[in-house]
C-alpha cells in the first residue's frame, strides 16, 4: 500500500512541477513534458513491481505506435484554440486523435501489428 501511495505522489508531483514550469516558460515547459517522463516512469514502476521483461518491453513497443497518431494534435490544437476557443479545440483534438488512433491501428493491422 505504501508503494502505491509513493507512485501516486511521484507521478502527480511530476505533473504539478511541469505545470509550474510551463507557467513560467512556454518553451521550457514544452521541452520538459515532451520528454517521455511518464513513459519512463511507467517502465520504472513496472520494473519495480517485478513485472516480466516481456511485459515491460511490450509497453515500450506499443507506446511508440500510440505516440505517432497523437502528434498531429499538437499542431492542430494551437490553431483550433486561437480560432474556436478551448472547449471546441479540446473536443476536436481529442476526437481527431481518437480517429487517428483507430486509423493507425487499422493501417498497422494490415502489417500484422495489432494495437487494439
Amino acid at each position: 500500500m505504501a508503494f502505491l501511495v509513493v507512485k501516486y505522489l511521484v507521478t502527480a508531483g511530476i505533473v504539478v512541477v511541469v505545470t509550474e514550469i510551463a507557467k513560467r516558460s512556454d518553451k521550457l515547459g514544452a521541452l520538459v513534458i515532451a520528454l517521455p517522463l511518464m513513459s519512463i516512469l511507467t517502465l520504472f514502476w513496472l520494473y519495480a513491481e517485478k513485472q516480466p521483461s516481456e511485459k515491460i518491453a511490450n509497453h515500450a513497443y506499443y507506446t511508440f505506435w500510440y505516440v505517432l497518431p497523437t502528434l498531429p494534435m499538437f499542431l492542430a490544437f494551437p490553431y483550433l484554440l486561437r480560432n474556436f476557443g478551448f472547449a471546441a479545440a479540446m473536443l476536436v483534438a481529442v476526437a481527431g486523435t481518437g480517429g487517428l488512433i483507430l486509423f493507425t491501428a487499422w493501417l498497422l493491422g494490415r502489417y500484422n501489428i495489432s494495437l487494439l
